[in-house]
């Protein structure tokens, strides 16, 4: 089995015992976006190819906006694109971006812990992105071997922006949704996110 055939969080939270809540966790953290990334993000939405498949939405919106926040974090954290997760034959596969911990050893070394979790879906039904996304969340709790550590996850379409937290048997589905043309508020979010991982690292 793979991360994929989990097919939503109802079917997470059955097999591995995980309460679901719905809450408002996220706090806003002002971030200061630049003009040239304003520009390059204009740019793609009036002229370029960036939605017709999952890869091109990773390229083009999500990955620049976790780059953009990472830059300030990036003596403690990488970002591993497409990296394969394995914990066991039921949690394992290739999630779309891992915020991870930084190694001693270099950028060429995938070191635990790792923190936040990321699923671009080209669908507007963000169920099935969940329950993959969830499924990824547990088998990186089980691999930190921190169960009291807050993991998250964040489900995107490129346009719309969901997180959930992870602690303990408790998993928190963030109740307001963030979307690319409330880009203050989106970066807010993002990098409330770094900053509690930056925190939980230190």
């Amino acid at each position: 089995m793979s991360f994929s055939t989990y097919k939503s969080i109802s079917a997470v939270a059955k097999e591995f015992q995980i309460k679901v809540i719905r809450d408002n966790f996220i706090v806003e953290r002002e971030f200061s976006i630049s003009e040239v990334f304003r520009t390059e993000l204009d740019l793609i939405f009036s002229e370029g190819v960036f939605d017709n498949s999952e890869i091109a939405i990773c390229e083009n919106i999500i990955y620049p906006i976790l780059k953009e926040v990472w830059k300030t974090y990036r003596h403690n954290f990488l970002i591993w694109s497409h990296q394969t997760l394995s914990y066991d034959d039921k949690l394992s596969g290739v999630p779309d971006y891992i915020l991870a911990k930084r190694s001693p050893l270099g950028t060429v070394v995938f070191d635990k812990p790792y923190f936040v979790l990321v699923e671009a879906k080209k669908e507007s039904d963000f169920s099935e992105g969940w329950g993959q996304c969830l499924a990824e969340m547990v088998a990186v709790q089980r691999i930190n071997e921190e169960p009291e550590q807050s993991i998250f996850g964040i489900v995107s379409n490129g346009a719309m922006w969901q997180f959930g937290k992870l602690r303990g048997d408790s998993f928190t589905q963030n109740k307001l949704f963030y979307t690319i043309q409330e880009l203050e508020r989106l970066f807010g979010a993002v990098n409330y996110v770094f900053q509690q991982c930056e925190l939980q690292l230190n």
